[in-house]
């Protein structure tokens, strides 16, 4: 098998085969790597393949968001601590530096990374030495660095928010992962192995676009790239009433007379029946079908927002939002 196709690097447009014959040179290569992106790109997986198609990929690859660290607790997370270094310090922790020992360390929106951090960053780049928090005792671990990010890290240096030593250090090559509007081959080929994975998941497996859907997908610009599409093609599949797909406005129309039944409905009890606006009305389509999508993939991942996260497709900060923003079920075992 292709080793792009089993790491999920998808698509035959020409973008697409420059991005992964680069990627195949910069894994060659032992070097910080940084892969720039817009949200919803698939920077991970460009990621994880550079990992797994070198020669640490027997070694752990160990991905972390630096967003969703602590700012208090970053420097810990990432170099580890000794016990009773704090509070809550209470057995003695590698830190993801020693976890990735040997392999891969990914830091994904390192933008986020405070400049105490970063220093303590800058100082492993150069030497690979460390400390852990609370410790005396100099380290060194053999990890390769690559980290990701949808900012321009230049004009943050120029704000002073991200150093500029560190930013050289980082950027000995890199990777842009093309937007998807740039890959306008590869949207309809996407969308259909969405929609092939959906058939088998859910056992529907008569389920095909319709052709108004075929012509948005190949038009629409997708400014949330891979991600959207995906989440686009899974709601349509989930409001279908028929053999029939319909991504675009046709679904929209769906999901906004799904609503519309709802909200007749709660009229009728109130004993009141007034018509409501077209983004009142489109509002609340998107809020039932959150509600009703979140609660099934909480119930298939037994309430655990990090599994539930990775099957939605969306980062855990931003899955763990959308639940409490609808007053679901907390996460029961993360």
């Amino acid at each position: 098998m292709d080793p792009f196709v089993r790491l999920n690097l998808l698509g035959s447009s020409a973008a697409m085969h420059a991005m992964r014959r680069q990627i195949e040179k910069i894994a060659s290569v032992d070097v910080p790597v940084t892969v720039l992106g817009e949200t919803g790109t698939g920077k991970e997986m460009a990621v994880r393949a550079i990992h797994y198609l070198g020669e640490r990929k027997q070694c752990a690859f160990v991905p972390v968001n630096c967003g969703a660290l602590p700012e208090m607790l970053v420097e810990s997370e990432l170099f580890g601590h000794e016990r009773g270094a704090f509070t809550d310090a209470k057995l003695d922790s590698p830190g993801l530096i020693g976890e990735a020992d040997g392999g891969t360390l990914f830091l994904d929106e390192i933008d986020a990374l405070g400049l105490k951090a970063q220093a303590s960053l800058l100082r492993f780049l150069q030497d690979g030495t460390y400390r852990r928090v609370g410790g005396t005792r100099i380290r060194q671990a053999n990890v390769r660095i690559i980290v990701a990010t949808n900012a321009n890290l230049a004009e943050l240096v120029e704000a002073r928010h991200f150093r500029r030593d560190l930013l050289y250090r980082l950027d000995v090559v890199t990777l842009r992962i093309p937007p998807l509007r740039e890959r306008s081959d590869d949207k309809i080929e996407l969308a259909q192995v969405f929609l092939d994975r959906l058939r088998s998941r859910y056992s529907r497996h008569e389920m095909r676009f319709d052709a108004v859907s075929l012509a948005y997908l190949r038009e629409h610009s997708w400014p949330g790239n891979v991600r959207e599409l995906e989440n686009a093609v899974h709601r349509a599949f989930l409001l279908a009433d028929s053999d029939l797909v319909s991504v675009g406005p046709a679904s929209a129309a769906a999901a906004a007379a799904i609503a519309a039944s709802a909200s007749a409905s709660a009229s009728s009890a109130g004993g009141a029946d007034v018509p409501r606006g077209f983004k009142t009305e489109k509002a609340a389509a998107i809020a039932s079908f959150e509600v009703n999508y979140l609660r099934r993939l909480l119930e298939e991942s037994n309430g655990n927002l990090s599994l539930a996260a990775r099957l939605a497709g969306e980062e855990r900060s931003a899955f763990g939002k959308l639940v409490r923003k609808h007053g679901l079920a907390r996460d029961r075992s993360n």
